[in-house]
């Protein structure tokens, strides 16, 4: 398929490919979770870009999560995926990955590890 597309960034106006890369696997942003709904305005951005919107969107989400209600949140219900991404899905400390709220959310439920960002 291979249908990329030069762009510029709505944010920081610097130059990016956008679009298919094979018929496998789409464009690089489809690998960041489906947070976006498309009237949210703007073009694309390039990827430093959409990840900093990213964890802000995400950071203003799980400060809304309690353990009353994180059994119920929306990221439960977004389609799963086996990639992990630094700075969303967990970040590096020590030498060792450590799980941010987010993974958690999207498990869906409590391990019982007494992990350090549990919401549950």
């Amino acid at each position: 398929m291979n249908t990329t597309k030069m762009k510029i960034c709505s944010s920081c106006e610097s130059e990016f490919s956008c679009g298919d890369i094979s018929v496998e696997k789409k464009c690089w942003c489809n690998d960041y979770p489906p947070i976006f709904s498309l009237s949210e305005g703007g073009d694309c951005l390039c990827p430093t870009c959409f990840k900093e919107a990213c964890e802000d969107k995400i950071d203003a989400y799980v400060e809304t999560i309690n353990p009353s209600n994180a059994p119920k949140n929306k990221a439960i219900s977004l389609p799963k995926t086996n990639t992990l991404i630094e700075g969303i899905d967990y970040y590096i400390e020590n030498g060792n990955m450590v799980f941010k709220t987010w993974y958690h959310l999207k498990r869906g439920t409590c391990c019982g590890n007494n992990c350090r960002h549990c919401p549950y």
